[in-house]
């Protein structure tokens, strides 16, 4: 496979650890229920007001926070309690509970209404439309009672599947294998920035990158999230100096560029992301946007995006055209990306194996003090939760084949993994087939006579455990001991669980959702409801939706696009990264955010790298870590903010 410098670069960032710890003691149990209770509130309200949570923010004010009470202590925080924090955190605010508010409106939405498939959303997913739970706006309610405990079973299978085959795979890949995993590092250096906080802070340049990150963030969350949010308290509108989600020029460029969704989202939070990302990866992502931009017109004046109109706005362009268009082109250009990248792992893994370079005893040899367990385990762990999975959807779905559920978890599932694992290790690339799911869907209605859309909810063991690989590369970057995850996952389990449960019921009681209240959600949501609503339908007897978009004519106009754009760069020698964006950037979506994130990989590109030398890459994971980290206090200050005032009002009637 073409060597790619910048992916070398990422590679060389930071060398493997010889000594590991646990990091597993009462800072990081106190510091799970910190989080849970405390900063998942902030983050479910961000998610539904700007679309982004304060994931990042809230690892670091927990770090900051514990590492200056150790400071004060006399005493410091390890690298790998650091790094426990910040694992621990980001599993506390995954809140799965949030999903039921998803569940909630399309149930009642108009997308559902004007599909026709309201009356075909099962029971255990939410409660029917003219259930007194939705009119009072409340989980605490047994019509919700199935749905909160399947999500709890579900959960629960998959933080123990998490050591499956995911950690199989890092077996394989990392120590048998010895793949690089050239993008590890990238994320293994912003959990790591804090642990030199209880070092003179005149010698630290994380702390310093991080500070400047932070003043950046507070300020620009002040505009963007803190002022529209109080002003919309106390006074009857709310004031916004930025646009929120974008700002909508589709109607202003309708005439120049027919049937081409466009605007700018000022988030700032994307320059940042841009200096991140691989350099050619954003670049090649902006150039498939240009040829998208030029292509649409051209589609719209020879009647292929025929239900695009002037008039339409960003959300009805992108389904007008994914409708008529891009959803089976970009089914193409998916399957495109998933030959080349088999194409690659298997040209590597002959390679590999070639040369002699693997060796099998490392997979029962691991490096002491890492703190593995059994291959073998690993393995038990991925058939137990398995046919778990496959158990609860012939329960709920027992008019589906249940052959499928079988192929999905012991077929594809390992297949695809094993595939995306090696892609991670070489390229630092996840890799997928689109659609695979929803065939086997449509297949089961259109030759086993089944009929009906609760398959679409089912939890099917159909997982994609590559990316588990890298988290677990950057486990070991970071010098901490796999028992102390496991560990972390056992006590921080009941607080998600809890927490997330409370703090979705509080936030659905302040206002129907989505509304004005909560603006990316009320922008957003109908998108996505009619495109994941519109899927649903093929597997419904007549003429579905699905049926009238798919073309198998663009399908492979999709595909061979792809191939063909990836041999010509490929025959280049262009990097890896551009030839990936590229392909990425031609699927249509909102393409808001491109703009920003170009102009951060410009500034880091040609600016910065060359200030700073190779330090930069270092820096740019630290700044960014910083500005999510004020981003997220000031989320959290505008939500403790809502939450005083709309009780306080609560309590005056």
């Amino acid at each position: 496979m073409y060597e790619d410098k910048e992916l070398q670069e990422y590679r060389d960032l930071l060398p493997p650890p010889t000594h590991f710890e646990e990091g597993f003691d009462w800072k990081t149990v106190v510091g799970a229920v910190f989080i849970g209770f405390l900063m998942m509130p902030g983050s479910m309200y961000l998610q539904l007001v700007i679309g982004t949570g304060i994931g990042p923010a809230a690892r670091w004010v927990t770090i900051i926070l514990f590492a200056e009470i150790a400071r004060r202590s006399y005493t410091e925080l390890k690298q790998q309690e650091i790094f426990l924090l910040y694992y621990m955190a980001g599993a506390a605010l995954a809140s799965p509970f949030q999903g039921l508010l998803w569940s909630q409106y399309l149930v009642q939405s108009d997308a559902a209404r004007m599909l026709g498939l309201t009356e075909f959303i099962p029971a255990w997913v939410a409660p029917p439309p003219d259930s007194v739970s939705l009119v009072e706006r409340t989980f605490f309610h047994r019509d919700w009672l199935i749905p909160i405990l399947l999500l709890i079973g579900s959960q629960m299978i998959q933080r123990v599947d998490h050591f499956g085959l995911g950690y199989a795979l890092y077996r394989i890949t990392s120590d048998v294998e010895k793949l690089p995993f050239p993008m590890a590092p990238v994320g293994a250096l912003g959990t790591m920035a804090l642990a030199e906080s209880t070092e003179d802070r005149q010698k630290s340049w994380k702390w310093r990158v991080f500070s400047i990150g932070g003043v950046i963030g507070l300020a620009f969350g002040s505009i963007y999230v803190l002022l529209p949010t109080v002003s919309g308290l106390l006074f009857t509108e709310s004031i916004r100096l930025i646009p929120i989600p974008w700002v909508e020029l589709t109607r202003h460029t309708e005439e120049l560029l027919p049937a081409v969704a466009t605007g700018i989202q000022l988030d700032l939070g994307l320059l940042f992301i841009g200096m991140v990302l691989p350099f050619w990866a954003v670049i090649g992502g902006f150039a498939g946007l240009v040829i998208t931009i030029a292509l649409n017109p051209i589609l719209f004046h020879h009647g292929i995006l025929r239900r695009w109109h002037p008039g339409m706005g960003t959300v009805e362009t992108v389904f007008a055209n994914n409708f008529d268009f891009y959803m089976s082109f970009g089914i193409g250009l998916g399957l495109a990306i998933g030959f080349v990248g088999i194409w690659h792992v298997l040209k590597s893994f002959s390679q590999t194996y070639a040369g002699g370079t693997s060796r099998f005893k490392d997979l029962f040899n691991p490096p002491p003090g890492r703190g593995d367990f059994n291959f073998w385990i690993s393995i038990g762990i991925y058939v137990f939760s398995t046919l778990s999975y496959v158990l609860l959807c012939v329960w709920l779905v027992p008019n589906f084949p249940w052959i499928f559920f079988i192929l999905y978890g012991f077929i594809y599932t390992p297949v695809i993994s094993y595939i995306t694992a090696r892609m991670e290790g070489i390229a630092g690339q996840f890799v997928s087939l689109p659609l695979v799911r929803e065939a086997s869907f449509i297949a089961g209605a259109r030759f086993f006579g089944y009929q009906g859309i609760e398959i679409w909810y089912a939890p099917i063991p159909i997982h994609n455990y590559g990316k588990a690989t890298v988290d677990f590369r950057e486990i070991e970057l970071t010098g901490t001991s796999i028992r102390g995850i496991i560990k972390a996952e056992i006590v921080v389990f009941p607080v998600v669980m809890i927490a997330s449960l409370l703090f979705s019921q509080f936030i659905w009681q302040l206002a129907p959702i989505p509304s004005n209240n909560y603006p990316y959600a009320q922008e957003l949501w109908h998108l996505q409801a009619l495109n994941s609503l519109l899927m649903q339908t093929s597997t419904l007897e007549g003429n579905s939706a699905f049926f009238q978009a798919l073309s198998g004519i663009y399908v492979l106009a999709g595909a061979g696009f792809g191939v063909i754009t990836y041999a010509v760069l490929a025959t280049l020698g262009l990097p890896v990264m551009l030839i990936y964006g590229v392909v990425r950037g031609l699927g249509q979506s909102t393409p808001h955010g491109m703009i920003l994130e170009l102009a951060g990989a410009l500034l880091g590109r040609f600016f910065f790298l060359k200030r700073y030398g190779a330090m930069w890459r270092q820096y740019a994971p630290v700044l960014l870590a910083g500005f999510s980290c004020g981003m997220g206090l000031t989320g959290m200050f505008a939500m403790g903010f809502t939450l005083i005032l709309k009780s306080l009002g609560r309590l005056a009637y």
